[in-house]
């Protein structure tokens, strides 16, 4: 059987990429992330399965007249903070998939 022991050698470096791909996965969905907006007034945090965790408004950006303000503060916090886990994500996950060519752009 020719080239036999070298499909053994690619499935067993397939699986040991498969198995850290996991370990990966899992390190990055028990990291926390966080951004702030309007200089620190508010604060986004999240985990790496882009679920928020928790939101810190400081009391002096709350102004009744000025909802939208505050609104405007916590979307970008929580947009900032989103992104940062998809690109943390992209970084750790796409360095198993570089070079394989992989349809619809994952990781």
């Amino acid at each position: 059987m020719r080239g036999g022991g070298n499909m053994n050698k690619m499935m067993k470096q397939m699986q040991k990429m498969q198995k850290d791909m996991m370990k990966a996965q899992d390190e990055l969905q028990e990291m926390t992330f966080e951004a702030t907006a309007g200089g620190g007034m508010v604060k986004v945090v999240a985990n790496g399965k882009k679920e928020l965790t928790d939101i810190e408004i400081n009391e002096e950006v709350v102004d009744p007249d000025d909802i939208e303000m505050l609104q405007d503060l916590i979307l970008a916090a929580t947009n900032e903070v989103l992104k940062e886990v998809e690109e943390k994500t992209n970084d750790t996950m796409g360095k198993f998939t570089k070079g394989l060519n992989l349809p619809g752009g994952m990781f």
